[in-house]
Order: C-alpha cells, then structure tokens, then sequence
C-alpha cells in the first residue's frame, strides 16, 4: 500500500506540477497478467527445459517430475485385474458331468416306459427314473446359478480396478509439465533435481503481444474520455521526442485515488486522480515496467 500511494503521488506531480500536463492527459506504467504455473504432481523434477525469457508456445512440455512409483503402482493394479480372469469359473466341466448322467437316465426311462407298456415293469420303476431326472435338472440349475454368482462376485471387482487405472494414469500425466498458455517466461523457481510438491509454484508466464497501460489522470481530464476510446500512447524516443502508439481503453475507475472523499471543494477536486487501463499492441517495444504517457484526444503537441 505504501508503493501504490507513491506511485500515485507521483503521477499527481506529474500531473500538476510540470509542463507535460499540457501535452499528455494521463501517466503510468505497462503490465502484463501473467501466470504462475504450478506442480500438479509430487516428487524430483528429472527434467525442467525452459529460462527466463524463453517464448513458449501453448500446449508444449517443458518438463517431468518423476513418475517411477506411479508407473509400478499402475503396473501392481493391471496384474490384479489380468487375475480375475483366472478366479473365472466355468460350469461347462461340471454341466456336462450332470449332462451325461441325465442322459443315461432318459436311455433308462424310456426303455422302462417301454416295459411299462408291455407289462415287463412297474410304474414305480418309471417313477423313479422321472425323479431321478427332475433331480439332475435342479442340480444343472442350482450349478450354473451358483457358479454365475461366483462370477459376478468376481467381476464385480473389474470396475474398481479399472477406475484405479484411469486414476493413476491421470497422476502421471499430472506429472508432466505442460505449458498451458503462449507467452514468454518471466522467471523461473525451480531448479532440475529438486524436490517439488502439488501446488508449488514452478514458474510465471505472461503473453507480451498486448500490454496493459496502467494509467492515472485528474477528475477534470477524465471527462474527455471513455470506454473503448482510441487514444495515443506516447513513450521515450529520445530526451526531446516520443514515439507514438495506438491504445483502447478497457477500464476506468469509479473511484479516485489519492485524495480524501471529504475535501470537496472544487480547488481540492481538480487533484482527484483515477485510475484506467489502456492495452496496447506490442511489437517487441515495449516492456514490463516502461513509463508511458497518454493522449486523450487529437491536439497541438508544441
């Protein structure tokens, strides 16, 4: 805060006390949003592949923190998934065994009921191969429900498994550093063969194709203009000229800086100082921290 009211003293000199104030409506400096760009994952940084300055383009990977115990964690889990295929139990052996059998006793029942017809046997001996029968259809039954209950059982625990995977895969490639905006690298925080934690910081970026100009003017001159205004940015040439630039306005403050909401006077008010924000389109002049100033409209610059 105490910076902030500096640096607002002294555009209010700026303003007020020299004779600039009569070419340029507005004083400030550029700057730029930037990103700081954090570990997503844990671990030693084996690679790190960018310095200050450098220009990256957005998508690219820059670097990777170990991803060893993940890979062995994911390889620990796929081998216990391959698993369940061999806990899979199959009813065809023990159908079949049943199969036969009620095979035999429809051979049995069918000669019997032959016999049956031509008074060689009872019909309690038909009624006993129909029991026997009925029971080998219950017991085909029950084997299959019970041996598909065991699977499902079994496969149940597939899903799981594969949710854990898909978990672990998302981790690695967490582990992979890749850059998530174009821009140019303002500084850098970490070196190759550290440690890092989630959430550290790594390192800032920032797109310096558009600058913002971080202006501020007086109650009176703010009159002149508004939103989405085309104005002139004028920054050193030399020690006697500017170069000139083209800027839009992208904000106002609605409130002043600097002077107290109680003075009122208009004597007082004329050192009212609002803050605005002016992007402009950089070519490669301009820089983080450059003083600039700005026109507000078209006028004799003696």
């Amino acid at each position: 805060m105490q910076i902030k009211s500096i640096t607002v003293i002294f555009v209010v000199v700026l303003l007020f006390s020299c004779g600039n104030s009569e070419k340029s409506d507005a004083y400030g400096n550029f700057e730029a949003t930037s990103v700081t760009i954090s570990a997503k994952g844990n671990g030693e940084l084996l690679q790190f592949n960018i310095k200050e300055g450098m220009k990256l383009q957005k998508g690219i990977n820059v670097g990777l923190i170990d991803t060893t115990q993940l890979h062995l964690e994911k390889l620990q889990v796929i081998a216990k998934l391959e698993a369940l295929d061999f806990k899979l139990q199959e009813a065809a052996p023990e159908i079949a065994i049943l199969l036969k059998r009620k095979s035999n006793l429809d051979r049995e029942r069918n000669r019997t009921q032959n016999l049956v017809a031509k008074k060689a046997a009872t019909q309690k001996q038909l009624d006993d191969y129909n029991g026997e029968i009925e029971v080998v259809d219950q017991q085909i039954s029950s084997t299959t429900r019970q041996i598909n209950i065991a699977n499902r059982s079994i496969l149940s625990e597939r899903k799981p498994l594969e949710a854990q995977i898909a978990i672990l895969r998302n981790k690695i490639n967490d582990h992979e550093i890749n850059n998530p905006i174009e821009g140019t690298v303002l500084s850098t925080f970490v070196e190759v063969s550290e440690l890092v934690n989630q959430g550290r910081p790594l390192y800032k970026i920032a797109n310096l194709n558009t600058l913002k100009l971080k202006a501020y003017t007086s109650a009176l001159l703010l009159q002149k203009v508004k939103l989405n205004d085309k104005v002139t940015v004028l920054i050193d040439s030399d020690e006697d000229s500017y170069t000139e630039l083209e800027g839009i306005v992208t904000w106002i403050a609605d409130e002043a800086e600097f002077t107290p909401k109680s003075i009122e006077t208009k004597e007082e008010r004329v050192n009212l100082v609002y803050a605005l924000d002016v992007e402009v389109k950089n070519d490669g002049l301009l820089k983080i921290g450059m003083p600039a100033e700005v026109v507000f409209s078209n006028k004799n610059r003696d």
